[in-house]
């Protein structure tokens, strides 16, 4: 109980500076560092919770690395490093898909979760498509993959062999990603600004913690 009060402070003192960060756009020194330190952080969350279902762990580590090295070229200017972050992200949700259906079978719930998801993210899609250019093929990508990904926590949250805390945990840190993922792109492709980041940085690492935290509550 001790360790998650500290890395929840922790977790708060950091979004904190880097929301400062992005709204009066700091030195890019302080914003990658404070950015990395931050995603390490819910690497280490997941590292310390006990982990009943081994499999389960080990495949949400590896997702989170992936996108601890997404976050990292996300924080970069260059275009390069745009794509470079989507590809990490891409293999990031592949990784929590894997993890989601191995651990919950498909049910209906995973058809109405995958079917919400499906008309949320081809709306997206249709919204962004004009200002895709060169990225379509990969953005339409990344899109296919993080439905995909709710769907599986749709799995998990009607899963009633898990305990309930677990579930929500998953389910609410899934949304919470994808609800981030709008937000990024909408910065990237349709209007950039700091506000982008406001909302959608709180949102990700709010369900990426919650990712992370769900190792101990199944």
């Amino acid at each position: 109980m001790m360790h998650a009060i500290v890395i929840i402070i922790l977790a708060g003192a950091f979004l904190a500076c880097l929301l400062c960060c992005e709204w009066r756009e700091g030195p890019r020194g302080l914003l990658v560092s404070t950015k990395t330190a931050l995603s390490a952080l819910f690497v280490v969350t997941v590292l310390v919770q006990p982990h009943p279902m081994p499999a389960y762990y080990h495949l949400l580590l590896i997702g989170l690395l992936f996108c601890l090295a997404g976050d990292v070229f996300l924080a970069l200017p260059q275009d390069r490093m745009f794509r470079l972050g989507l590809v990490s992200f891409l293999v990031g949700h592949i990784f929590y898909s894997v993890a989601f259906f191995t651990t919950s079978p498909v049910s209906v719930w995973t058809g109405w979760g995958g079917l919400v998801a499906l008309i949320v993210s081809g709306w997206i899609y249709l919204w962004l498509r004009p200002s895709l250019g060169s990225m379509n093929i990969p953005v339409l990508a990344y899109i296919v993959v993080i439905t995909v990904m709710v769907s599986g926590a749709g799995s998990i949250l009607g899963d009633a062999r898990l305990a309930l805390a677990g579930r929500i945990m998953i389910f609410a840190g899934g949304c919470c990603f994808y609800a981030s993922d709008i937000f990024v792109a909408r910065d990237r492709f349709v209007k950039k600004g700091p506000l982008n980041r406001l909302i959608g940085l709180p949102l990700y690492y709010g369900g990426q913690f919650l990712l992370a935290f769900s190792v101990g509550q199944l």
